[in-house]
């Protein structure tokens, strides 16, 4: 069990990517903060990983909310007493819209979410992380990073790029306190988050582009799963990775190098 006594703090751990995450690294020893913003789903979390022998608790927060986070984080220590990994995943695809149709609070909602709440989640996270050092990993994604093609996500590809340099100024400024910092930029995942997407006239601005057979060149037509997107995640915060920082992966079965 390569992360027993260490404590993880995962973001949207109710559902898709970080419930998967969740599970896989109390299965390793982690003890869990999983964080969200449904109450039902994280007991679901926490319920799933207390029956497979793990310990874990519940926090309800918007991760956009400076007070919310802050006391979530304050309840977190006062559980466990420290704090060694943080999986900041929590996001959202908000409004995709053509430019003059985002309206400023399509903009702003995308914005304080994923790359306010980014900042907010590893903010309040960092003076106990410096303790005793530690692992951060942000969920990005492969828009924004490596694919512009999907016309009117403005607002979310920006926050993903911005991710990536948050993350890389970060690991930086923490690398003398033993404090890693990475990211993982998925592609098509089985998840939930197209319950969180509206699309406006993306049509009416789309550039028609026509790709080989088969938009995943790994596996054709099928998303990839959760769970592989939680075995990069529990390989960036173990000791195998403890010599890489500042760093983002890609795991899209190679969807961006042909969508891009």
């Amino acid at each position: 069990m390569q992360l027993r006594d260490k404590v993880a703090l995962i973001t949207g751990a109710g559902s898709g990517i970080g419930r998967a995450a969740a599970l896989l690294l109390a299965s390793e020893g982690a003890r869990i903060a999983a964080l969200g913003r449904s109450a039902d789903e994280l007991a679901e979390t926490v319920a799933a990983i207390t029956r497979a022998g793990g310990e874990a608790i519940s926090l309800t927060a918007d991760i956009g909310d400076p007070d919310q986070m802050d006391r979530a984080v304050q309840a977190l220590i006062e559980h466990f007493g420290r704090l060694d990994i943080v999986f900041a995943n929590a996001g959202i695809n908000g409004v995709w819209a053509p430019l003059e149709e985002l309206s400023p609070a399509d903009w702003t909602t995308t914005i304080n979410t994923n790359l306010t709440g980014t900042f907010l989640t590893v903010k309040y996270a960092v003076p106990y992380l410096k303790r005793q050092g530690g692992a951060v990993v942000i969920t990005s994604s492969v828009n924004g990073t490596r694919i512009f093609s999907n016309t009117g996500a403005t607002a979310y590809s920006c926050t993903k790029a911005a991710q990536v340099a948050f993350a890389k100024m970060v690991a930086l400024e923490l690398a003398r306190d033993k404090v890693r910092v990475n990211v993982i930029c998925p592609g098509w995942i089985e998840t939930n988050i197209d319950q969180n997407t509206e699309q406006r006239h993306v049509d009416a601005v789309k550039i028609p582009v026509e790709y080989p057979a088969g938009s995943q060149p790994l596996t054709v037509d099928k998303p990839g799963r959760s769970e592989q997107v939680a075995q990069l995640v529990l390989f960036l915060v173990s000791d195998a990775a403890d010599h890489i920082t500042g760093t983002e992966l890609w795991i899209d079965g190679g969807a961006s190098l042909l969508q891009g």
